[in-house]
């Protein structure tokens, strides 16, 4: 007998029942005992649930009158409260197809455009995101009530019909973090690709004493499917998770929460990790609490090598997961264990149908690169994105290339535009350069990104907040890396201070989720200042 597709809402209602009495959330409050011990507001499984169900009863009143069942609705809110989460819950319950939108995204002009190839019939907005809603909308516009001021006579009423559930049936749509011709694309998300996604966390999410209740963190905005899938996943084994005031939260506040909030094992993004790992080192008292983490999950990008070992150097109990927002999170984990070479290595999740395929390559490549692999996600996998999203041959290339290390077992190296071709057609490991200018350069340096594509060499692009003179910091940061560019081959190389571009912290363009710069852009923004760069010789 086929087993029954797993979605978010029947996850809920199940868990509801196993764990009814269980906190599924701690929200921050206010408030805080006589002694000044942060407090957190607990709402169990149970309450979830018929918050969800009379939610949703809010929803089918509204919408019924409006827009036909099973019609996609944009929702545009901030994705970062319980309040939002009830809201995206519900919408989906009675009956819709939730269509969501970040706040980082604040133009109300794409916001219709997206809407329009979402074939969108009405768009629900937040008391923020109104204030943006202008009279060009082409659909009703709605705004989210206060769940406390829903009437909750309307739990008398009959609860409004499932939707449709089936494997090709869409469940939400989410969008890309990057933008493509001014736009991000849409990742529309059936219910074959939902349930593979909530079937993964019996690889990511299982609780090591299941005679206790882990608490969890709360990872970014459910507008984004890492939240969303983050929470799918706990929900099935009764993990609460505990919600900063802040995203990132603060040092001060990861500290709280290890200490009176019970939160044991920590899911963050690799960068805002980073900033506590910062902090550690000049913080027994954090590095004590990190270490006595059960686990600290990190994820969105990998964490620099020298954070890498000085967490491992340090006993905290790192696990890398790499995936995607088209493939619905995780889809390879690091082996972990005592081993420092292998503890970072990476393997596939089991039970899907994952690819490394060899990229095309010359010959005169292999003067420089190691053999490539990109990850790609099969057809026949139940996480491979809409067709919408696959190429030519019917599977989703990821542009995720890999080197195999050990059968089965993998590192990261790179996206395919990390991979950048020279004007020779030899390739650059632009990440290499990164790290170590990272690693070397330590506080000269915000953030970088090197760059190059089809040019004879590469420039290395600085985010700083130094007060050094500008000359005198190229020359300082060329001669940190100087070392390591000598041991490589020309095409690869930053060769003087002049392919050092400084420019002030934030400024570069970045993914709106994850924040990481994006190297196509920065090439694109400065054209020009590099076209006169290169011609003027290094």
């Amino acid at each position: 007998m086929a087993l029954s597709l797993l979605t978010h809402l029947n996850i809920l209602k199940d868990s509801s029942e196993r764990f009814s009495n269980r906190a599924v959330f701690k929200i921050p409050s206010e408030e805080s005992t006589s002694t000044g011990i942060p407090h957190w507001e607990t709402i169990t499984f149970k309450q979830f649930y018929d918050d969800v169900e009379l939610c949703a009863k809010y929803w089918a009143r509204e919408l019924g009158s409006k827009v036909p069942s099973n019609s996609v609705v944009g929702m545009w809110i901030g994705g970062f409260t319980y309040s939002d989460v009830l809201h995206i819950y519900a919408v989906s319950r009675a009956g819709y197809i939730p269509q969501l939108f970040s706040l980082r995204l604040p133009n109300p002009v794409v916001i219709y455009e997206l809407l329009a190839k979402a074939n969108a019939s009405a768009l629900v907005c937040d008391s923020l995101t109104s204030g943006f809603i202008d009279g060009n909308c082409p659909i009703p516009v709605l705004h989210t009530p206060v769940f406390t001021d829903i009437d909750f006579a309307l739990s008398s009423e009959p609860a409004p019909l499932f939707p449709a559930c089936g494997p090709s049936d869409c469940a939400f749509i989410f969008h890309t973090s990057g933008s493509t011709s001014g736009s991000p694309k849409l990742v529309p998300c059936n219910y074959r690709w939902l349930d593979a996604v909530a079937r993964k966390a019996s690889q990511t999410a299982v609780p090591r004493d299941s005679n206790r209740q882990d608490v969890s963190t709360w990872l970014g905005s459910m507008c984004h499917i890492g939240q969303t899938t983050l929470l799918i996943s706990l929900m099935q084994y009764g993990t609460c998770i505990i919600q900063p005031k802040r995203i990132p939260c603060a040092t001060e506040e990861l500290i709280e929460m290890i200490k009176f909030g019970n939160l044991n094992r920590l899911w963050q993004f690799a960068t805002f990790f980073s900033i506590h790992l910062k902090a550690a080192r000049k913080n027994p008292e954090l590095l004590s609490l990190l270490v006595s983490l059960e686990e600290v999950t990190t994820c969105g990008m990998a964490l620099s090598q020298e954070d890498e070992a000085f967490a491992y150097q340090s006993g905290i109990k790192l696990k890398n997961i790499f995936g995607s927002t088209e493939c619905g999170g995780t889809t390879l984990v690091s082996i972990g264990g005592n081993d420092p070479t292998t503890r970072h290595h990476l393997r596939p999740l089991q039970g899907l149908s994952y690819a490394f395929v060899p990229i095309a390559s010359t010959a005169e490549e292999h003067q420089s690169t190691a053999r490539l692999f990109e990850f790609i996600v099969l057809s026949d996998s139940g996480d491979c994105p809409d067709v919408s999203l696959r190429q030519s041959d019917g599977h989703f290339h990821t542009g995720d290339l890999f080197q195999e290390v050990g059968l089965g077992s993998y590192v990261f190296a790179g996206r395919d535009d990390d991979w950048i071709k020279t004007e020779n057609s030899l390739r650059c490991d632009t990440k290499s350069i990164e790290d170590n200018a990272r690693a070397m350069c330590g506080t000269l340096i915000s953030e970088c990104i090197a760059v190059g594509t089809g040019r004879p060499s590469p420039t290395l692009f600085v985010e700083t907040n130094s007060e050094l003179d500008e000359s005198k910091l190229k020359r300082e940061i060329f001669r940190k890396i100087r070392h390591f560019h000598s041991r490589r081959y020309i095409h690869e190389s930053i060769l003087s201070p002049r392919m050092i571009i400084i420019v002030p912290k934030g400024t570069l363009p970045r993914t709106a989720s994850k924040g990481n710069i994006r190297r196509k852009a920065v090439e694109e923004a400065y054209k020009s200042r590099l076209d006169e760069l290169y011609a003027s010789g290094n």
